[in-house]
């Protein structure tokens, strides 16, 4: 399936009352989220599911010592190869009481970074969606971990996280329950909560 078919505009009078409703209720909201495309993409992949199969794809190179940078661009989504603008770099380092440069953030660190901006992101589709207009949202994450296990001085200790704080601090038109509930749906609904909370199967090669 190509681009363009999978995002046909719908036919169906119900759907597009629907989306005239979605419309009208948030035409008086901004917070850049174009939710109208988002549910025509959703209608279009209810027909053609096959079409919702992504792969995404990054590629990291050492750099010296702990340093690395990762290079992230084409995916695979909609049946097809899919190009990007830009090419974008990611680094990642350990700080100097590790005996590293310093040069970026530790990987854990963009672990942080994916989970914040994933459940952000959804904050703000959300509220799109609901018609209810955000002035600022911040996310702040603290996470555990006892290095033991990743030194190697005890095998009983995992090597990531124990736990992972997420505290949002939202202003919106909005009540407090109905800020919650923002959260909440994008917590249900974000790809990297559930990446962090799940086992994943991850196979390593070697050429």
């Amino acid at each position: 399936m190509n681009q363009g078919s999978a995002f046909k505009a719908s036919t169906n009078p119900i759907e597009e009352t629907e989306t005239m409703k979605t419309s009208n209720n948030t035409a008086a909201v901004e917070n850049g989220v174009n939710v109208d495309a988002l549910l025509g993409a959703r209608e279009a992949l209810e027909k053609a599911p096959e079409a919702a199969q992504f792969k995404w794809r990054a590629s990291c190179e050492w750099l010296n010592g702990t340093h690395s940078r990762s290079t992230i661009g084409k995916f695979f989504g909609l049946g097809t190869e899919q190009s990007r603008d830009t090419t974008f770099a990611v680094e990642a380092d350990h700080p100097k009481i590790f005996a590293s440069k310093d040069h970026a953030p530790t990987p854990v660190e963009l672990v942080l970074s994916g989970l914040a901006s994933c459940l952000t992101a959804g904050v703000a589709a959300v509220a799109q969606r609901r018609g209810i207009q955000l002035h600022s949202v911040k996310a702040t994450l603290e996470a555990d971990m006892d290095i033991q296990g990743i030194l190697g001085i005890d095998d009983d200790v995992r090597n990531g996280f124990g736990a992972i704080r997420v505290h949002f601090n939202i202003r919106a038109d909005a009540s407090e329950d109905d800020i919650k509930a923002l959260v909440a749906q994008s917590q249900k609904r974000s790809a990297v909560f559930d990446i962090v909370t799940n086992p994943t199967n991850v196979f390593v090669s070697v050429n």
